[in-house]
């Protein structure tokens, strides 16, 4: 509990997907004289994907551009000049960490055009995550934590005994169907991130460059999955394998295991070296945990009937997993550290709440295994008669396997975990109403917007505007938001806003009078839709 309080009072939120910082040239911007490329500058690295950039004049027509990312920049060149009127680029391009992120630009060369026809897509909003998708995910890891954790507990923990080889067949054969089922699911999973990563449909599939186009780790993860657990299920074999067999079947799971701790959003977490080693360590613990009791369930009715090895193994089993539990607990303390970054997080965004949710699952496996240590191992441990080991280790058979339902509740969690934000939720105007004078809440088109004024007084105030999808997700428009200030007597003009990170902006105002104030926000939710809504405020002297 120090450790965990000690992170948490040094945290840092981790970075989100990738966020436009600036382009050139500007939103909206009038040029005397046509660039020679558009440049999208990012606040990570990105890179391109087929035909993700695209540009149109004011009548529609596709102009000739081609796009190349080096970094966080994106640059977009014109092999001819552009004529005189409006050009609207929309782009699309993959973040670091794995999501596709879109928007468009629109600056004009001369003067803007008095009509200008709307591209045929709105790339603002990215699309979400199929659900083809997620369920190959999550049966891929349910699989591939199950191969590997049976593999380790038949390497690790059964005896070199020739009472315990029925129960090590059993384990072989589960290994290779828990194995197969992950193999195929990750093998699927990599058609659907290109279609989702790409926006295209089942006929992108069939051309070389949606291929060519994809991150290098979304080959590399599930080519280190398949290939691990393909080799360690071969070293494991049927029967009794020889101690370098068993260590190098146990070193080809781990390596599986820990493979897709190099994509995802420990990517675009800083500092990178530190989240990846991290989750590195939580995707070994969990495993050995999961697969760990499976195994147990798995082997212990035939166990119970062959001396003491029952006993043997499952003290193995235990002494270990005290030391998995507390890996598990440590590194996922410090990985909630990077995602979330405070205390309050944890009961005000959607990420906090799902985690507790996860972490009461958790808590409940941790009691039932504290049982199994305490009470039901001793027991055991004190039969003497075959039938008597018989008996008593039935409720032990019964506990892990109600300790393995629970953990696969634990992941089925952490799969919606892994594609939500951390990101605070947008709180309802008549609640926000209700419980902060300094908080108000709008809609501008499908964008949810939470402004914060405090402390609502006379002097030094600070203004908060928080941007969110209807998902609850943090979101930009196609521009930065624009606040005026303004009373009855006062016009304080625009407020310089500041981006803090992704839909958050903050700036310092000066209000030198109490009374009622009108906040006045305007964002460009489109090329060409931009709403305006106007907050109250009522401060004191």
């Amino acid at each position: 509990m120090l450790a965990t309080a000690t992170l948490f009072g040094l945290a840092q939120p981790a970075s989100a997907h990738a966020i436009l910082v600036r382009t050139d040239p500007a939103e909206g911007a009038v040029l005397q004289a046509a660039p020679d490329r558009i440049l999208f500058t990012f606040d990570e690295a990105v890179r391109v994907v087929p035909d993700g950039v695209q540009a149109f004049d004011s009548r529609g027509g596709l102009v000739e551009v081609s796009a190349t990312a080096k970094g966080a920049e994106l640059a977009v060149a014109l092999p001819e000049p552009l004529g005189n009127g409006t050009t609207v680029i929309v782009w699309r391009v993959v973040s670091e960490d794995g999501h596709p992120i879109g928007g468009s630009l629109t600056f004009s060369v001369g003067a803007r055009s008095a009509n200008v026809t709307p591209p045929p897509s709105d790339p603002a909003e990215a699309p979400d995550v199929p659900v083809a998708l997620t369920l190959a995910r999550w049966v891929g890891y349910l699989g591939l934590f199950l191969a590997a954790g049976l593999i380790a507990f038949a390497a690790l923990f059964l005896p070199a005994d020739p009472q315990a080889d029925r129960a090590r067949r059993r384990l072989a054969t589960s290994a290779r169907t828990a194995a197969a089922v992950a193999i195929v699911a990750w093998l699927a999973a990599l058609p659907l991130t290109a279609i989702y990563l790409l926006d295209g449909g089942l006929n992108s599939l069939s051309r070389g460059r949606t291929w060519s186009s994809l991150p290098p780790t979304e080959y590399v993860v599930p080519a280190l999955v398949v290939g691990g657990l393909a080799l360690a299920v071969a070293l494991l074999g049927r029967g009794l394998p020889s101690r370098t067999r068993r260590v190098a079947a146990v070193v080809a799971a781990a390596v599986a295991v820990v493979a897709p701790a190099l994509t995802g959003h420990t990517r675009a977490a800083s500092p990178e070296v530190l989240v990846t080693g991290v989750d590195v360590f939580h995707l070994l613990a969990g495993s050995v945990w999961l697969g760990g009791l499976v195994a147990l369930a798995l082997t212990l009715p035939d166990l119970s009937g062959r001396g003491v090895v029952a006993a043997t193994v499952l003290a193995r089993f235990s002494t270990a997993a005290a030391g998995v539990l507390a890996v598990l607990v440590a590194t996922g303390s410090v990985l909630a550290w990077r995602i979330l970054g405070s205390w309050s997080a944890l009961l005000d965004t959607t990420y906090g709440q799902l985690l507790l949710v996860k972490i009461g699952i958790v808590l409940v496996a941790l009691a039932i295994a504290a049982w199994n240590r305490w009470s039901l191992l001793p027991r055991l441990k004190r039969a003497t008669k075959q039938q008597s080991r018989r008996a008593r280790s039935r409720p032990i058979v019964r506990a892990t396997a109600i300790e393995s339902a629970i953990l696969v509740a634990a992941l089925l969690v952490t799969g919606f975990l892994v594609d939500k934000s951390p990101e605070g939720d947008p709180v309802p105007a008549s609640a926000a109403a209700k419980t902060d004078p300094g908080v108000r809440t709008t809609t501008l088109g499908d964008i949810g917007v939470r402004a914060t004024l405090t402390p609502l007084g006379v002097g030094s105030n600070t203004v908060t505007i928080q941007l969110s999808s209807a998902a609850g997700d943090p979101t930009e428009g196609v521009a930065p938001p624009v606040v005026r200030l303004a009373s009855d007597q006062v016009e304080l003009g625009a407020v310089p806003l500041k981006q803090v990170s992704a839909g958050l902006y903050t700036a310092r105002v000066v209000l030198p009078a109490a009374g009622t104030w009108r906040l006045q926000i305007s964002l460009r939710v489109s090329e060409f839709a931009n709403p305006v809504s106007e907050l109250e405020f009522v401060t004191k002297g």
